[in-house]
């Protein structure tokens, strides 16, 4: 069901933050991995974030047939109330707001993001990788914006290398999930590369962008503390092992959907670390077993 759980006016900042924490860590598997290395605050505050991303996406993925556009322009509207000094009533932007003040974080990622929801609404497939670039830019590149801004990096160089990763991520994720974005009656994969190579062809396409947007991690870690560098590095790392996973099945994910086991997993924990730690070592995932050191 749908995250719209809402809360009176004596909810307290302790059980909204206990609410972000339950939804982080029943529905994010890889929030966890690095988390130790991130102080105690700042990780409250990715919790935050990832609650509001999840309530989100869940107001356009899970609510009721006919229901979500309300949903989400109710949503909309509670948010931008936070942001212009209305105490808030669900607990998931109870807990936001004071993530928000904390670390200065304008409203529009958050309104991006609600619009992407509105956009699935109403848009079941992308002619162009134009529109569907547009599409990314709303609906992925706004959480690596928030994820900075909580280590107060602000830097335009750097969010645009976060664009490319957040979108990279996505479009790894859209190759994955083709049969299933189908049964919700969505369709990602850009109309004019399945006219051309037929649905295996254009998610090679996708794969391959995705791979070369992906490797734009490499530059932004390099620009990050040290606990950041190993969030973005498993994120990379973890997009590059969906992309070969894709690759060994014959990129046939409208009729199976690859997946990453969970020892695969713990190797890329390891790896990012690496990477993270030793730049100079960083480990280049392939397509096959092997593995090479740069």
């Amino acid at each position: 069901m749908p995250t719209e759980t809402p809360a009176g006016p004596g909810l307290t900042l302790e059980a909204a933050d206990a609410y972000c924490r339950f939804l982080t860590e029943r529905h994010y598997e890889n929030f966890s991995v690095f988390s130790y290395f991130v102080d105690g605050e700042k990780r409250l505050d990715l919790a935050r974030i990832y609650a509001f991303c999840r309530s989100t996406d869940d107001l356009g993925d899970e609510s009721p047939p006919g229901t979500a556009d309300a949903r989400l322009e109710r949503w909309r509207s509670e948010v931008e109330a936070l942001f212009a000094g209305v105490p808030p009533v669900h607990p998931v932007l109870t807990a936001l707001g004071r993530t928000i003040e904390r670390h200065r974080i304008p409203a529009q990622p958050f309104l991006d993001l609600i619009e992407a929801n509105v956009q699935d609404q109403r848009v079941a497939q992308y002619a162009t990788w134009s529109e569907l670039d547009a599409y990314c830019r709303l609906s992925a590149a706004p959480v690596g914006r928030m994820v900075l801004r909580v280590f107060d990096i602000d830097d335009p160089a750097a969010d645009r290398l976060s664009d490319d990763v957040c979108i990279g991520l996505q479009l790894a994720n859209h190759a994955q999930d083709v049969d299933r974005d189908a049964a919700m009656g969505r369709r990602y994969l850009v109309a004019c590369d399945v006219e051309q190579g037929g649905t295996a062809g254009a998610v090679r396409a996708m794969v391959a962008r995705a791979r070369a947007l992906l490797d734009s991690g490499r530059a932004l870690e390099g620009r990050v503390p040290l606990a950041l560098r190993l969030q973005l590095a498993l994120y990379r790392l973890g997009g590059l092992a969906i992309c070969n996973a894709i690759e060994r099945i014959g990129f046939a994910t409208d009729r199976m959907r690859p997946s990453v086991s969970d020892a695969a997993k713990l190797a890329i924990a390891g790896r990012a670390l690496l990477d993270a730690l030793m730049p100079e070592k960083r480990v280049t995932l392939s397509a096959g077993a092997g593995e090479r050191t740069r």
